[in-house]
């Protein structure tokens, strides 16, 4: 929980990993290419004084993990989001078992979802469904520009990913993120393209969506796919950094979303150990629009409330205090207002 001028924040980091990029693990000199590239966004859109050690980045314990995002980082509960890369590392960039047994250790502080790739076929939905089992899966994160073989990427609307959204719902696996955001070498742009969300979005309802990265740099596109899909949400990861390095650049993002898709739809990530989350929840609770920026409302205490945990909280059952709710109004359930959520979200 985060304590600013007397006001109280339930904090969700929604987006965290425990990666291993160090030097044994790597395949080829694409798990390089990979890490070097996360280096660089962190060393250039973090504070000179949060830049760590490049040693340390390719590889940190759990112990700092919690240190960073539960006792430094102010947060309540935060969200591990797997990332395989097969192609580049010997045992995969993300540490599943070790990030499970934490999740599992704290399961009130830690959520695990996993990961899944469609091109393993019939094989990959036997898996997903030992998986969904033994990981208690409430969501899945994909990587739809991973390299696998001589492929560089999939859309969510092809046949077999089609046939894993089904999965998701027959399994209760709700909430679906997705990278798409800006690309990270060695993988390619194109592939992170935002347009397939539009497809499944419609087609599976019973799906939410969470767009990571908020489609950068294809923010106007997300937006108008967003704002008529209600299964439809933004994650901050790699957009919330900006308020440091280009504050003007973050408030139009802001800005957009707030316009387009609303409070609700909106939430928190670090994206750890891409940055740490202290000092972005500190900026982002601080944070105004520049009065000349006409076009854009100011953002509201409530707003920063629902995005930075209350959001969600409403998407993973996450309990929230009842002191750290937002009034109910009329018409709605204490349960949704806490969460800041839609009926979309409820549903």
């Amino acid at each position: 929980m985060y304590k600013k001028d007397g006001q109280e924040y339930f904090i969700v980091d929604a987006h965290i990993h425990l990666w291993d990029a160090s030097e044994p693990n790597l395949k080829n000199i694409h798990g390089k290419q990979f890490i070097d590239c996360f280096y660089d966004y962190h060393r250039n859109l973090s504070p000179e004084e949060e830049v760590w050690d490049y040693d340390l980045y390719t590889r940190y314990s759990a112990d700092r993990l919690m240190k960073d995002i539960f006792e430094d980082g102010y947060a309540d509960h935060a969200i591990f989001q797997a990332t395989l890369l097969n192609d580049f590392y010997n045992n995969g960039f993300g540490r599943t078992e070790e990030s499970l047994a934490l999740a599992q250790m704290h399961p009130n502080k830690l959520t695990y979802n996993h990961a899944y790739d469609p091109r393993n076929e019939e094989a990959g939905l036997e898996q997903l469904r030992r998986d969904a089992e033994r990981m208690n899966l409430q969501g899945v994160k994909l990587y739809t520009a991973e390299w696998f073989g001589d492929s560089r990427g999939y859309k969510l609307d092809d046949k077999w990913s089609r046939r894993y959204l089904e999965e998701c719902i027959e399994l209760g696996i709700k909430n679906v993120h997705v990278h798409k955001g800006p690309t990270i070498r060695p993988l390619d742009k194109d592939s992170f393209d935002v347009g397939d969300v539009d497809k499944v979005a419609t087609d599976y309802t019973d799906l939410r969506f969470v767009v990571e990265h908020v489609g950068l740099p294809r923010l106007e596109d997300f937006c108008w796919i967003a704002t008529q899909e209600s299964n439809v949400y933004g994650g901050l990861a790699v957009a919330i950094p900006f308020i440091h390095t280009r504050p003007r650049y973050f408030a139009q993002i802001m800005g957009e979303l707030l316009y387009w898709i609303g409070e609700d739809k909106i939430l928190f990530s670090s994206d750890y150990a891409l940055w740490t989350p202290r000092w972005l929840i500190e900026k982002f609770v601080d944070f105004k629009i520049p009065e000349d920026m006409t076009e854009y409302a100011p953002i509201t205490l409530e707003q920063k409330k629902k995005i930075l945990g209350l959001n969600a909280a409403a998407l993973y059952d996450i309990d929230v205090p009842e002191h750290l709710r937002l009034d109910e109004p009329a018409g709605q359930s204490g349960v949704e207002v806490a969460a800041g959520a839609k009926e979309a979200v409820a549903s």
